[in-house]
């Protein structure tokens, strides 16, 4: 017999909550469960994850099989870790895999500027600021008639 930890659905229509269930893998989603361990209400901000995490590390030490969402909200209690704690692979917990550095190609980067460039640039840039500086200074002299 095949158990899984799944979620069951619960709840009106468009506006669900689930129930974290163990069950038989061949009994239908809303059918026979074996054992609510926890209920999840995704509409809730934030959502709310109650599960019991002593009853979810023994079902999963008696081999129960979680199914992805089930899996993710196993990670969010923290039973998902216990486990793997229990099992014996803290490596795979502690060591994720490094993300990989993607190496700039050469037509996708722009070319550095030449310094003559940048320093005309800014030769142009200062003589526009003396000169707005400069018609600032001329219309504040005048006197007032």
């Amino acid at each position: 017999m095949a158990v899984k930890i799944r979620l069951m659905r619960m709840g009106k229509k468009k506006q669900p909550t689930y129930r974290v269930v163990v069950a038989d893998g061949r009994s239908p989603r809303d059918g026979r469960f074996i054992e609510v361990i926890g209920r999840y209400d995704p509409r809730q901000e934030p959502s709310i994850v109650e599960i019991d995490n002593e009853r979810a590390l023994g079902w999963l030490q008696k081999g129960a099989q979680p199914t992805d969402p089930v899996r993710k909200l196993l990670e969010i209690s923290g039973a998902w870790s216990q486990f793997k704690v229990a099992k014996g692979d803290i490596h795979t917990i502690a060591a994720k895999p490094a993300p990989k550095t993607a190496k700039p190609t050469p037509e996708l980067t722009e070319p550095e500027p030449e310094p003559a460039m940048v320093e005309a640039a800014v030769e142009t840039a200062e003589a526009v600021v003396d000169e707005v500086t400069e018609d600032a200074a001329v219309e504040t002299e005048e006197p007032s008639a």
